[in-house]
């Protein structure tokens, strides 16, 4: 018996979810606050998504949308195009090629691993910009926004893996 509509459009729903999550921290990312030099340091919550969703569920994160979500943040932030795009790209490989590791490990292992993935995320961001810009780049605030993305990634991650369980392991 065929699926009825109403099931294969939850289903489609709940696919699109780590998706449409990563997009909505996206935007949230950039919006704008009242605080001084806050827009240079503001921790980057779409690496987070991309991150996890490359982890733990990368048939639902495809590469193609990692393209999609680096170029609308490249737009969005005012970064030259195609930096976040790549940095975003080099992450999800990172982790999907050592998925493995990643899967199954203790909440710390995981916190670390992502540490050190964002912190050659952050090098390569940095080093990127500075070849854009043909001059070294001060580094004071992509360490500031690393810092800050490090320290929102517990509470990210707790909240994917709640979505997870209730969303996504319902098909």
């Amino acid at each position: 018996m065929k699926p009825s509509f109403w099931y294969r459009l939850d289903l489609w729903a709940r696919r699109l979810t780590p998706v449409g999550l990563t997009l909505l921290l996206l935007i949230i990312n950039i919006i704008p606050f009242q605080v001084p030099g806050f827009a240079r340091v503001v921790p980057l919550f779409a690496l987070i998504a991309v991150h996890h969703w490359a982890t733990y569920e990368p048939e639902l994160m495809p590469v193609y949308a990692v393209f999609a979500v680096g170029v609308l943040q490249d737009m969005l932030s005012g970064v030259p195009l195609g930096i976040n795009t790549l940095v975003f790209l080099a992450v999800y490989g990172t982790v999907v090629w050592q998925r493995r590791f990643f899967v199954g490990k203790s909440f710390m292992i995981t916190w670390l691993g992502f540490a050190v993935v964002g912190a050659a995320a952050m090098l390569m961001s940095w080093i990127l910009m500075s070849a854009f810009h043909m001059a070294l780049v001060d580094p004071e605030a992509l360490l500031y926004q690393y810092l800050l993305t490090l320290g929102f990634f517990p509470l990210l991650a707790w909240g994917f893996l709640r979505w997870q369980q209730a969303f996504l392991k319902a098909d």
